[in-house]
């Protein structure tokens, strides 16, 4: 049965992608260009490649591609997968337009037409033509010939024009969106500041400030730079603890290993902790934990250790769970002091019930990008309690970070990356 599923999903998912790229064929190239004209030939070949392209980017790394050719695939594969989102959401806004544009059209051509009647033609007798009756006839006497009304504009070039304005805003619009998009993503993070109060936080520990960076996803489009840039904005925050939230990384440790490098130039006071997400186990997790302490940093296996003032606690993503590495509260806060103040780093923000269940006062998480892709932000809502920002569920305070990087295409409209300084504030100072 769950095969079969499988396969009606497929074949759902296909058949919905043909129909999209069916459909933006149509408006794009089909209702645009004269038939057998370059610009049709070509718009018919991108048609047919780029959603090839596509399924490329989106396999390639999982059966084993070379990582050169997965670089080759990622960024057209995974643009386009982009603007196929943002250039059928304008095309169907654009949808609502064309009847309003051919009203316009239509009232404009019928009022050309009134405007330029020609003048009445008088056609008369030869008897008639001889005297001055030409002066003195009444209208009703003489034979009247208007001449035939002339559309300005035609209906298949008035047809054609609306393609062409509707097609090239939506173009325009869609693309645009895309285009910066990616300019946020390259650009790189920028750093937000929030203050979260912890009532069993003590006064030494007031002040204390951790850096929470989540889903970097190095992989065949962002690479070294981009960790780079990551760590130059973290250092500069002068935090006192480095908080990385899981899902660093979209491929293999002799693929990616060099990218995630100038990770070992993170600097705290508290030093640089880590926990696995989703795409750790899709990468070879048990690698990547041995790879990120060679270079530095602390993984937190469903395990604590005391900072000054609190527990700083972590646990595996629900991911690892079917290769028996997934998440355990029990080990990781089980037989702790509950009269300290606790903080788990969890990638995933489903957890947060079993973080209250074991009395923990703040959870960092990322996983959800925001949505990256508006209006993903409401699908994400269907999976996650919180999306974005800070919430809380009973004595637990939940921060889900957007993430530092993105999935898929290098693009976010609508929730831009960022890197969160999470200030702890005591009630007793």
């Amino acid at each position: 049965m769950a095969v079969i599923g499988l396969a009606v999903t497929a074949v759902v998912v296909l058949a919905l992608l043909v129909g999209v790229h069916r459909y933006l064929w149509r408006r794009f190239v089909g209702d645009t260009t004269a038939e057998g004209s370059a610009l049709r030939r070509a718009g018919t070949v991108a048609a047919y490649l780029l959603p090839l392209l596509s399924v490329g980017a989106l396999v390639s790394g999982r059966t084993g591609a070379p990582f050169w050719l997965q670089r080759v695939l990622a960024w057209p594969g995974y643009l386009w997968l982009a603007a196929l989102l943002y250039l059928t959401l304008a095309l169907l806004v654009g949808e609502g337009v064309r009847p309003v544009l051919r009203r316009v059209l239509a009232g404009r051509t019928n009022e050309s037409n009134r405007s330029n009647r020609p003048s009445v033609t008088k056609v008369l007798t030869p008897e008639a033509a001889d005297t001055d009756a030409v002066a003195t006839a009444p209208a009703a006497d003489l034979l009247v010939a208007d001449a035939p009304a002339v559309d300005t504009l035609a209906v298949p070039t008035r047809r054609l024009f609306i393609a062409r304005a509707v097609g090239g805003a939506a173009a325009v619009a869609g693309l645009g969106a895309v285009g910066y998009g990616t300019y946020g993503v390259l650009r790189g993070p920028r750093v937000k500041r929030i203050t979260v109060p912890l009532a069993k936080l003590p006064r030494s520990a007031h002040g204390f400030r951790i850096a929470v960076v989540s889903d970097i996803h190095l992989g065949p489009i962002l690479g070294r730079a981009h960790t780079q840039r990551i760590v130059d904005t973290i250092n500069r925050t002068q935090p006192d603890l480095v908080a990385v939230v899981g899902d660093l990384v979209d491929g293999t440790v002799a693929d990616l290993g060099p990218a995630a490098e100038p990770l070992a130039r993170l600097s705290a006071r508290q030093g640089s902790f880590f926990v696995t997400g989703n795409h750790e186990y899709y990468s070879g997790a048990a690698q990547w934990i041995d790879h990120v302490r060679e270079l530095g940093l602390h993984p937190l296996e469903n395990a604590r250790v005391e900072i000054e003032g609190f527990d700083l606690a972590g646990v595996n993503d629900i991911a690892g769970e079917r290769e028996g590495q997934g998440p355990d509260f029990d080990r990781a806060l089980g037989d702790r002091d509950r009269t300290r103040a606790a903080v788990l780093l969890a990638h995933q923000p489903v957890v947060i019930h079993d973080a209250v269940a074991h009395g923990v006062d703040l959870q960092l998480s990322g996983h959800t990008h925001g949505g990256q892709l508006w209006p993903g932000n409401f699908v994400a809502e269907l999976a996650n309690p919180t999306v974005a920002g800070l919430d809380r569920y009973g004595d637990t305070q939940l921060y889900v970070s957007r993430g530092a990087g993105a999935w898929g295409p290098p693009v976010r409209v609508g929730a831009p990356s960022d890197i969160t300084v999470v200030e702890l504030a005591s009630r007793q100072a």
